[in-house]
């Protein structure tokens, strides 16, 4: 049976639970998006229903338990009842337009055999819609939208605040802009947004947040470098790191190339980034291009340090390291599908590794960034103070506003992803 029309919810509904089913396998949203090859027109409405679905983790899972006697083994029947779901949930005014075209979805899997049980179970919701809602919410997976074990940490972490932390990371993230200095000031650059009828509000020296997101393709001078895109909590790296003209400097973990531009925006630096993959490390050579800037840019694992190093030690080191993503979850919700518990330990591991790497190339009064965009100790507090430990010539350094001590966890909130920073200076 041909699919539906391009420009049909019923298309996108299908589009979505593709994408939906895949993550749930293991696979990664953005190329399971990118595997789809959905045409231009079709791309958003896709992309907003997949996204909407995925943030809310275990919420349509839990309605369907109580609306079917069994779980349902075809993937990608589950997913359009997961998408047709969270629509449903998300705009009840246009229930039958939804129940409609998921039917329609549902007649091209499978040879339509699915089209009476789509039909059966989205009628069923709607009918008991005020009774499973009440009983979502004391599910606990149900009613915060994160695995239990994440929850579990959450608490763990910030106890009187992990309530606010798991709301938060149900919301679409805020898009917020850097202005490149080298070629534009904030306050002009907010002009040209505005006449463009654009509206954003200013963020520090260099950032602004814009009200409503949009595509980089209607920012006045995206293509020119005069401004990147780049989440406020992120952008605090490179004033942190406190880089000055004419250091030698190593973002250790570079792409896809945000941290590594912003760094070269503020000063002129002999700055050498590292990617351990090569398509990866394309973007940063790509995005450092566009902004007029130029760095020594490296397909390198970074632990393995007689492969890429040159023996001369570097002034500044920027250590981003690898780690659950559990601050960024909002920005890429098929993080809490295919995260487990046990990978934290993976992760510490890994992070444990590249920080001993790293240290031997700082050189003595040089400065280290350590940098996560994770909320759980274990990647964090617990990690630095491990390596402190080990390091008998490692100082903490307090962050430049006295108040975050030293070191300082971002909570994601309306105008930042959750991200950690810990500095620290090696002794003579």
């Amino acid at each position: 049976m041909p699919r539906p029309a391009v420009d049909s919810l019923a298309f996108a509904l299908d589009a979505a639970a593709r994408a939906v089913a895949a993550v749930i396998g293991g696979r990664n949203l953005d190329a399971a998006l990118a595997a789809l090859d959905l045409p231009a027109a079709a791309r958003p409405a896709a992309m907003d229903l997949a996204y909407g679905t995925l943030r809310r983790h275990g919420r349509g899972d839990f309605f369907l338990a109580h609306l079917m006697t069994r779980p349902l083994a075809d993937p990608a029947a589950r997913g359009l009842l997961l998408v047709a779901l969270q629509r449903l949930e998300a705009r009840p005014e246009d229930a039958h337009t939804t129940v409609d075209q998921a039917v329609t979805a549902a007649a091209g899997l499978a040879r339509g055999r699915y089209k009476a049980l789509v039909n059966g179970v989205l009628r069923n919701f709607l009918r008991r819609r005020d009774e499973l809602l009440a009983v979502a919410e004391r599910d606990e997976t149900a009613r915060w939208q994160h695995p239990r074990w994440w929850l579990a940490e959450l608490r763990a972490a910030c106890p009187d605040r992990w309530r606010e932390v798991a709301e938060a990371g149900n919301q679409r993230p805020p898009m917020t802009l850097r202005v490149n200095r080298r070629r534009a000031a904030t306050a002009d650059f907010q002009r040209a947004l505005a006449e463009a009828g654009i509206e954003a509000r200013v963020l520090g020296e260099t950032g602004l947040r814009l009200v409503r997101p949009l595509p980089v393709e209607r920012l006045p001078g995206f293509a020119e470098g005069l401004v990147s895109v780049q989440d406020w909590g992120a952008q605090q790296a490179a004033p942190l790191l406190d880089a000055r003209a004419g250091m030698r400097v190593l973002d250790a973990c570079a792409a896809p190339g945000g941290k590594t531009a912003h760094l070269l925006e503020r000063a002129d630096l002999d700055l050498t980034a590292l990617e351990l993959d090569a398509a990866r490390a394309a973007r940063i050579g790509d995005n450092l291009r566009r902004l007029g800037l130029a760095a020594d840019v490296k397909v390198a694992d970074c632990r393995e340090v007689d492969t890429w190093w040159n023996g001369r030690r570097f002034d500044r080191i920027l250590a981003d390291v690898p780690c659950s993503a559990s601050g960024v979850a909002r920005r890429h919700p098929d993080i809490k599908w295919l995260r487990r518990a046990g990978d934290l330990a993976r992760f510490a591991t890994a992070q444990r590794e590249i920080l001993d790497a790293l240290w031997r190339l700082l050189a003595p009064g040089g400065k280290m960034l350590y940098a996560t965009c994770s909320l759980f100790p274990d990647e964090n507090g617990r990690q630095v103070a491990a390596f402190v430990a080990r390091h008998g010539d490692a100082q903490r350094l307090p962050m430049s506003d006295n108040d975050k001590g030293c070191e300082w966890q971002l909570l994601p909130d309306a105008d930042h992803d959750g991200f950690y920073y810990a500095l620290l200076a090696k002794g003579p």
